[in-house]
């Protein structure tokens, strides 16, 4: 190599005397201690004399090394490792390669480019070496390339420049996509200091060509114009300079270096240049020969002029190529004199060479149809031996023109395929027809019949239609020849095609398969053309309606095959053409062609699969994808088996080197595991769970957001409606992959803890972005799993439900003790109180009465309910055992965990409601040393807020009762009947009154069980922790029964509506809602803990003043109990007699007899001093119970020891 890419202002230039080798000083140094360690006990004298000989001897072995390594490297460093002078680890190796002095650099390049084992693992030791971190992309080049020569094979620079781009991948994360894109632009970086600096290149690169040729190269994305702009000013401004030999001219270097690194064509595919533009010289060179000879055409002597440029042949090609072709054609056409047609085909042979050097696209396609039209493989029946020599013309213009075809390939790929077909049918073999269009009993009894080539003579074999097809003939450019032909075929016809058939045997098989061998040798532009044009005539020959044949189909594999070698940039693009043509195909109507190129595609893959891919790259995932877009698309329930059985035969395989091929992997199972066919389903899921069980390690082995990957195809089969089996399981291979997650099982990459990588995941489960940028851990990869899981509690199978509340709090429980406090909140916010149905915004979760419940949470399609009891139960305990575990890091969401716990309360059914109350008290017990005063107030608060919320929305369902008019109860029945609904219904409005009733009076059932409950919490709450509760929370629980009570009193105040409720309950036959016993409930409660507070909390302060509000509370009582036994109604004015209560009123004296029991005990308990302050308030209450009807003489009873207890001292005083 004459030259060397060498950093111009990072690093100065490791210089060395070529005649005088310094020894390596670190080397040195090592050996010498090494020898002094050896001998501690020589005298000084001996010591300096053996030290000194020992270093002379290491120098000599270690410059023996080195003049053995800058003539071949490989045997040089076995010299070295075997004479102890370097460790034999790569490590060591790429140390010394990359610190010591007198290396030839070119042979360092050379050496690192090697293809055996040794030599690529020492050249990734010595790349993981250096550290890009933070480094520009044009700086990293310059500061890698500073130690080495780029070797001068085009496959040996490929595997360096790969791993670069790894290596700077992962010193800068989020620098690209991936590490293609790096791959790529240090190709276009190369070029352009080629293109920069080259003073022989006249028509410089802009940078909007630089900007523009390098678009898409970022995973389809453009890399950011002000990036590439920067990039470009960088290199043009300071070159990456070549360490040219002394003897190589300047104006050569910059030739020879794109010709050494083999990239004129390579970037050529990288910037999609796809036309030479002409060169303004070439016009200058031409006007100054016209200029000669106008000058000198006054002169009779004849001169020739030397044109050192051969594109100046370009003009004169201009001006008589059509006279050429016209010529060439005609003799080809009208005479059969074999001189003359051998001149003509050797003349476009020539001409087809020259046009293709000169860049002329349209006279080499010309000269290229011209010949392919006279093989007359179109027409076999009127071939002659003129027309197999143009066969012959065809297959040397591939062999020796090849790099310059372009689009002409297609034609000459079109003769290959047409003389196959003869080759085929002269040896009697079937068509490819028979074997695709038919099932294989059929193919195989075709197989049994089929004859030889001679029975071709025989009478009835011509009725093949093929054969046919063939021997009628038809257009050159029709796909199947003569199959609309109408007409029989003539004996001389038939005559005439048999010895055709012989003619062809003088060109052998050998000859046909040398052209896709020789695929191999086309340049890097070359190639993707060839592939193209194979691939345009597979599509015709597969899409053949009466013949489809797969000749080219199968040249396409092996092809593909032969340059399966190239370097990356080429294969990639190679593999483009490739993908695009195998999902076309693979889509294909026709089910046999479908099955046949997908298992085309599965040799192709299990071959490249064998080549081990680094990280960060993306080439496994490229070649795999076909067979996820196919599987995603196709209708065929045979073709999905079949990419199922491909796909997890290759992972069995070849598991080691699947790499970025994961996440195509598991996009195939997402979508078997979505499809409606079980037998699918299931083939899928068999080799999912080998995977989850057996290779999880690889899965992250290389790029660690595929376990997301893993995730989603494993949240996929959750889903599965056809076995609850396979549901159970994957939610089971979750929890594993959790295990695996806090075990560290993802791979090391610090491409996964940057921005980018968590931003579909944000989008998935709208979690905020904080979270995704957690440092030293992988927070992000949680996400999708526990956002699964979480979606998954709302599954209309009870089993999958329960099972994915479970496995998603346990796996919360397991590893918590991972997450950060941050990463917590949006836990709860975004994946378990989605399970509840809770509010994001906590201000709406009361707006109306029933707007929330976790029960309504997660719903049918058809807005049912899918939770059951057990599933309210499940739900409840797994969320206050995981908020009781972790109190500590989530103690700010515990006014929402109350809210759902209220919420719970709340709901109608009965084991929602006893799990929520459950669940509340046993939060109080857990916690009650840790909660706060903030806390205890949260919880209360909760409590009121929900008593209170559903008031008004009661209240307003309430007011429609005073614009419903209720029939009279003594009415007929036939007519209550009508009205009621289980009769013929003479007035419709009267009916609709009783349903609204009906609905009225069910809702106020459930609103007063709800109020009873609520009090029933507050009350349990305050006698279980009444110790912990501070002065302001005790107002807190004053307001509470305070509101419920006032609120019960009120509703069996409205006589009104108690009469309208009492008649509808009587037509409708329906029980009467429990108003009563919720007043008794309500005071009951509220006067016990009144009692209580005075009782056990004396130094409550006096402005609470709880003595007050306990007297007035009963007052209250007294005077209800007053009213029911007819007292209520009594004026000042002296009534001398009563009138007996009726049934209803005894009834509902009875009731409400305990409650003035608890009164009268409560005043005989109060000391003398406080009952001798309301004493005035109460006697008039007690003198008028003296002389009320009971229905208890428990009543009478306590009413005497209250006077006597407590009026009696007063009166005595």
């Amino acid at each position: 190599m004459d030259q060397q890419l060498k950093v111009g202002e990072l690093n100065p230039p490791k210089s060395f005397d070529s005649e005088n080798l310094t020894e390596n000083h670190t080397y040195l140094e090592d050996a010498n201690s090494a020898d002094y360690e050896l001998h501690p006990e020589a005298n000084s004298e001996f010591s300096n004399a053996a030290t000194l000989e020992q270093r002379r001897a290491y120098k000599i072995e270690i410059q023996k090394g080195v003049a053995l390594f800058n003539r071949k490297p490989s045997k040089g460093i076995e010299f070295l490792i075997s004479t102890k002078k370097i460790g034999s680890s790569p490590e060591e190796v790429a140390s010394f390669l990359k610190s010591a002095s007198g290396l030839n650099e070119s042979m360092i390049g050379d050496y690192f480019g090697e293809r055996e084992e040794f030599s690529i693992k020492v050249m990734h030791a010595y790349v993981d070496s250096f550290n890009f971190e933070n480094m520009g992309f044009g700086d990293a080049i310059r500061f890698f390339l500073r130690g080495f020569r780029l070797p001068g094979e085009a496959q040996k620079i490929d595997r360096i420049m790969e791993k670069f781009a790894e290596r700077y991948c992962k010193c800068n994360p989020n620098s690209f996509t991936s590490a293609d894109t790096a791959y790529v632009l240090a190709y276009s970086v190369i070029m352009l200091n080629t293109d920069a600096h080259n003073s022989m290149v006249k028509d410089k690169m802009t940078k909007a060509d630089f900007i523009r040729n390098n678009r898409g190269i970022d995973d389809g994305k453009d890399l950011p114009e002000d990036y590439l702009g920067a990039l470009y000013d960088q290199i043009v401004k300071n070159e990456i300079k070549m360490k040219a030999e002394s003897s190589v001219p300047q104006s050569k270097q910059g030739n020879s270096l794109n010709r050494l690194l083999g990239l004129d064509g390579i970037l050529n595919l990288v910037w999609k240049q796809t036309e030479e533009k002409p060169l303004s010289a070439n016009r200058n060179l031409l006007k100054h020969i016209q200029e000669q000879f106008k000058a000198k055409s006054s002169k009779s002597e004849i001169v020739y002029y030397a044109v050192l440029d051969p594109t100046i042949l370009r003009f004169m090609v201009e001006v008589c190529w059509g006279p050429m072709l016209a010529a060439f054609s005609v003799t080809l056409d009208q005479s059969d004199d074999k001189e003359a047609t051998s001149q003509c085909l050797q003349g476009i042979r020539h001409a087809v060479h020259v046009t293709s050097m000169m860049g002329m696209q349209t006279q080499r396609d010309a000269f290229v149809t011209t010949v392919a039209k006279f093989t007359y493989l179109h027409c076999a029946a009127d071939m002659k031996q003129k027309n197999v020599d143009a066969v012959k013309a065809i297959i040397s213009i591939a062999i020796e023109d090849g790099n310059n075809l372009q689009e002409a390939w297609e034609h000459i790929l079109t003769c290959l395929s047409r003389f196959e077909h003869l080759q085929l049918l002269g040896e009697g073999a079937p068509s490819d027809a028979s074997f695709l269009n038919t099932s294989n009993s059929e193919s195989e009894e075709r197989t049994k019949n089929n004859v030889n080539y001679p029975s071709l003579k025989k009478k009835g074999t011509l009725q093949n239609p093929a054969v046919m097809a063939v021997v009628r003939g038809g257009s050159y450019d029709s796909t199947s020849a003569g199959v609309k032909s109408p007409g029989l075929v003539s004996s001389e016809q038939i005559n005439n095609f048999i010895s055709n058939l012989y003619l062809l045997d003088q060109i052998g098989n050998f000859e046909l398969n040398h052209i896709f061998a020789h695929s191999q040798r086309l340049n890097s532009e070359a190639i993707v053309a060839f592939v193209k044009a194979l691939c345009k005539v597979s599509m015709s020959e597969l899409q053949s309606p009466t013949d489809p044949r797969v000749f080219s189909l199968t040249k396409i594999v092996e092809v593909a095959h032969y340059n399966m070698n190239r370097i990356r940039l080429v294969w990639s693009r190679i593999w483009s053409v490739l993908s695009d043509f195998f999902v076309a195909v693979g889509l294909s109507e026709n089910l046999s062609v479908a099955i046949f190129v997908m298992d085309s595609l599965r040799q192709l893959a299990s071959k490249f699969l064998e080549r081990e891919e680094l990280a960060n790259y993306n080439f496994q995932n490229e070649f795999l994808r076909p067979f996820a877009v196919v599987m995603q698309k196709s209708c065929s329930t045979e073709i999905k088996e079949l990419i199922v059985r491909c796909i997890s035969q290759m992972v069995l395989s070849r598991v080691n080197n699947i790499k970025s091929g994961w996440k195509s992997v598991f996009m195939v199972f997402t979508a078997a595991a979505a499809d409606e066919r079980k037998s699918i389903v299931l083939l899928a899921f068999e080799t999912m769970e080998k995977i989850v069980r057996e290779y999880f390690p690889y899965i992250t082995e290389t790029e660690a957001l595929t376990f997301t990957d893993c995730v989603k195809c494993l949240i996929t089969f959750t889903n599965s409606r056809f076995n609850s089996d396979v549901s159970l399981n994957a939610i089971a291979f979750l929890r594993f992959c959790a295990v695996k997650l806090a075990d560290g099982g993802l791979a090391s990459n610090d491409k996964s803890k940057g921005d980018d990588s968590c931003v579909p995941i944000v989008k998935d489960s709208a979690l905020d972005g904080e979270t995704c940028v957690e440092k030293d851990d992988n927070m992000s990869f949680w996400v999708p799993l526990l956002s699964g899981l979480s979606k998954l509690t709302s599954d209309p199978r009870a089993a999958i439900r329960k099972s994915a509340l479970e496995v998603l709090f346990n796996i919360l429980k397991d590893h918590g003790h991972l997450f950060t406090q941050s990463f917590w909140a949006n836990i709860f916010k975004c994946e378990i109180f989605p399970i509840f149905g809770f509010p994001l915004d906590s201000k709406e979760a009361y707006k109306e009465e029933g707007c929330f419940s976790p029960v309504s949470g997660p719903l049918h399609p058809d807005g049912g309910s899918i939770w059951d009891s057990e599933s309210s139960v499940v739900a409840a305990e797994c969320l206050i055992d995981l908020f009781v575990q972790f109190f500590d890091l989530v103690r700010a969401q515990l006014h929402q965990v109350v809210s759902i716990l209220v919420g719970f309360i709340r709901s109608q059914g009965q084991g929602p409601s006893s799990a929520g109350v459950a669940a509340l008290m046993r939060l109080a017990a857990d916690l009650r040393g840790k909660l706060s005063e903030d806390d205890w107030r949260d919880i209360f608060l909760c409590l009121r807020e929900a008593a209170g919320s559903s008031l008004p929305g009661f209240v307003k369902l309430l007011k429609t009762m005073d614009t419903i008019e209720i029939p009279d109860v003594t009415r007929p029945n036939d007519e209550i009947e009508s009205s009621s609904g289980r009769g013929v219904i003479k007035d419709g409005s009267e009916d609709d009154n009783l349903q609204t009733g009906a609905y009225i009076i069910s809702r106020m059932k459930v609103h007063i069980a709800l109020q009873l409950l609520i009090i029933q919490v507050v009350s349990d709450l305050y006698k279980m922790h009444w110790k912990l509760l501070s002065v302001n929370i005790v107002s807190i629980l004053v307001e509470i029964y305070s509101s419920i009570s006032s609120h019960s009193h009120e509703l069996n105040s409205q006589t009104t509506l108690l009469v309208k409720l009492d008649k509808i309950c009587t037509i409708l036959e329906i029980s009467d809602p429990p108003l009563v016993h919720f007043e008794n409930e309500a005071y009951n409660n509220y006067l016990n803990f009144l009692h209580d507070l005075l009782m056990n909390s004396p130094s409550l302060p006096e402005e609470k003043n709880v003595e007050a509000e306990l007297v007035s509370v009963c007052k209250i009582v007294l005077q209800r109990y007053l009213e029911c036994s007819g007292f209520g109604y009594i004026k000042k004015a002296e009534v001398h007699c009563f009138l007996p209560l009726g049934s209803a009123k005894k009834e509902e004296l009875a009731a409400r007899t305990p409650l003035v029991l608890t009164v009268m005990r409560i005043l005989a308990s109060l000391e003398t001093d406080c009952f001798t302050k309301y004493v005035s308030q109460l006697f008039p209450l007690l003198t008028d119970l003296v002389r009320s009807e009971h229905c208890s003489l428990e009543v009478q009873r306590l009413l005497s020891s209250v006077f006597r207890s407590c009026i009696g001292p007063i009166v005595m005083k």
